[in-house]
């Protein structure tokens, strides 16, 4: 049974060695402990320290792909090398690494895919209390969409089977975490999350730098998962919405039509039928999109199965060699 600790990297130089040294080396239950570094075109120093620290793997991004891609790469990558277990934490040392046993335990009983880190934010204090509101608003929407009870859905300190992260297909350039989990939950993964620790704060976060900003990424990549992996849903409640508006100038018009005072009330009639065919378009849209939802099923299993066969491959080729 392998463990590989991915660490996504971008000039975490200073921070990377007390990250490194948390990790356990050692698991009851995991044959080998393996860490690797997804270096994301850092600018300081950060290989050098790795190379010096003993990190098993170094990837290195020639530019700076932002934090889902190195983490979509580091995933490819940990999957390359065998891995039966792959957990995710963050360069900053924001995650205490000795809770990497209790995180990873519910996959080694066999009751879990994918394990997420709970923080328990609320009592972190160097959270503002705005930030505070906006965790458990985000993780409350994010369980709602996706049929996962887990409290700290952006917590990005997770643990996934090496079947889990065959099925995860990341796509959004930002919020991977969110995408990761209603990605879980619509594939009927087995979810859970453990309490964890956090360490003091080393740095400013680099993904809260603008709440506005950080609101509408976290927005975007929701509907966008969420449409996704819904569309039948996303597409029929607008056609609804639309069909609705439309039908009350419809009828406003017939009230007044049959009460003889129709002519004066012709807007109303085509508001009203402008509104109801564009209802009945988006319906038909809604249909479309079920249609493509099915095909993207269909993609994702063969691309899976495509997965699986390659790291075969590569499995042989290594017994082999």
């Amino acid at each position: 049974m392998k463990l590989i600790v991915q660490i996504p990297c971008y000039n975490e130089e200073h921070t990377l060695p007390a990250t490194f040294n948390d990790i356990p080396k050692t698991i009851e239950g995991i044959d080998s402990v393996e860490i690797m570094i997804i270096d994301d075109g850092s600018k300081d120093q950060t290989i050098e320290v790795a190379k010096k620290l003993g990190v098993d793997h170094i990837i290195v991004n020639k530019n700076n792909r932002g934090l889902a891609r190195t983490f979509r790469k580091g995933i490819d990558e940990c999957l390359k090398r065998g891995a039966d277990i792959i957990v995710n934490t963050d360069g900053d040392n924001q995650y205490a690494g000795w809770d990497i046993p209790k995180l990873i335990q519910p996959i080694l009983d066999g009751s879990a895919d994918v394990v997420v880190g709970d923080r328990k934010t609320a009592q972190i204090n160097h959270f503002s209390p705005f930030k505070k509101f906006l965790q458990r608003l985000g993780s409350f929407v994010v369980r709602q969409l996706s049929g996962v009870d887990v409290p700290d859905a952006v917590s990005g300190f997770r643990a996934y089977s090496r079947d889990a992260a065959l099925q995860l297909n990341i796509v959004s350039p930002f919020s991977y975490t969110i995408e990761a989990l209603i990605q879980a939950g619509k594939k009927h993964m087995a979810v859970t999350s453990v309490p964890v620790e956090t360490n003091e704060k080393t740095r400013e976060s680099r993904l809260f730098t603008s709440i506005p900003k950080f609101i509408e990424r976290q927005l975007t990549t929701i509907v966008r998962m969420y449409t996704m992996y819904q569309p039948l849903k996303v597409f029929f409640f607008i056609s609804l919405i639309l069909t609705t508006l439309g039908l009350i100038p419809i009828i406003r018009f017939m009230y007044f039509y049959f009460t003889g005072d129709g002519g004066g009330h012709i807007q109303s009639l085509i508001i009203g039928g402008t509104l109801t065919v564009l209802g009945f378009i988006t319906f038909l849209i809604a249909l479309l999109a079920d249609l493509i939802n099915f095909n993207r099923h269909l993609v994702e299993q063969t691309l899976e199965k495509v997965r699986r066969m390659e790291l075969e491959m590569q499995s042989q080729k290594r017994d082999k060699d």
